[in-house]
């Protein structure tokens, strides 16, 4: 990876992430202590630019805390952030969205008593003006089966229709990379489905790189190219969904007990 000509010298974000490298997300030794906690140990994760990959374990296994590091929300104890071609390790949070990182929680974040095209209308502002703005906002609404509620209060909706608006919201963004915690807890089968065929989209669609934690194995069996088991805050096993759900130690500590 990194520059063919033996002369330029390249920094390891550069050669990890940059514009010759397939992958948009490396972390290298990464780990966040909370005292005496170690909540994320040593993990080198790699992604592809437009993977889906889903990330799962046991409740406590460090896989919130591993978002949290990645969007900035929390600083490392130690190791390093490369995205995109750039060391991002102690990037503030606000300047990691402007590079391309999203991220949707698992309880919606969504302004509830604002409408629905005004929640968009608020991180459209960062990327969007002019004569775009408002076809971009009915774009994103029409895309997110939210056209028909663009004055309906945030509020009011039901909880998928909450889950599908902040995620939308993420897309107004324009990312390059987007983290997703649970996006399809507490939805129906319909609604789960509908998630996983947006998910799909975008990935696809739009060649954005995904990262997804999520306890319904179906559904990680139905969008993932890959996936990544966190145990004890450490990556336990990396591969398809196939090799994984027939690893004895993954059903182990994850698929066999009960969460």
């Amino acid at each position: 990876m990194g520059t063919s000509d033996p002369t330029v010298r390249t920094t390891p974000a550069v050669d990890e992430t940059g514009d010759e490298s397939s992958q948009i997300l490396q972390t290298r030794g990464l780990c966040k202590a909370f005292g005496g906690l170690t909540a994320t140990d040593d993990v080198d994760f790699g992604l592809e630019k437009g993977e889906l990959r889903c990330l799962i374990g046991p409740n406590g296994a460090g896989k919130s805390t591993f978002l949290n590091l990645v969007t900035g929300q929390l600083e490392p104890t130690a190791g390093k952030i490369y995205y995109d071609g750039h060391d991002i390790t102690e990037m503030p949070s606000h300047e990691r969205v402007g590079r391309g990182i999203s991220m949707k929680f698992q309880v919606p974040s969504i302004y509830e008593g604002l409408s629905v095209a005004q929640n968009v209308r608020i991180p459209l502002q960062q990327v969007a003006d002019g004569d775009e703005f408002e076809s971009r906002i009915r774009e994103i609404l029409d895309r997110f089966d939210l056209l028909a509620e663009r004055q309906t209060v945030a509020s009011a909706l039901s909880h998928g229709q909450q889950q599908r608006l902040e995620i939308g919201m993420a897309m107004a963004l324009e990312p390059k990379l987007m983290l997703l915690d649970e996006p399809v807890a507490g939805l129906s089968v319909e609604e789960t489905a509908e998630i996983a065929e947006l998910l799909r989209e975008i990935a696809e669609d739009d060649g954005v790189a995904l990262v997804v934690i999520e306890h319904d194995i179906d559904f990680v069996e139905s969008i993932a190219d890959r996936v990544t088991v966190l145990d004890q805050g450490s990556i336990f096993r990396e591969g398809s969904i196939e090799a994984v759900k027939a690893d004895p130690e993954v059903k182990r500590i994850y698929l066999g007990e009960e969460r």
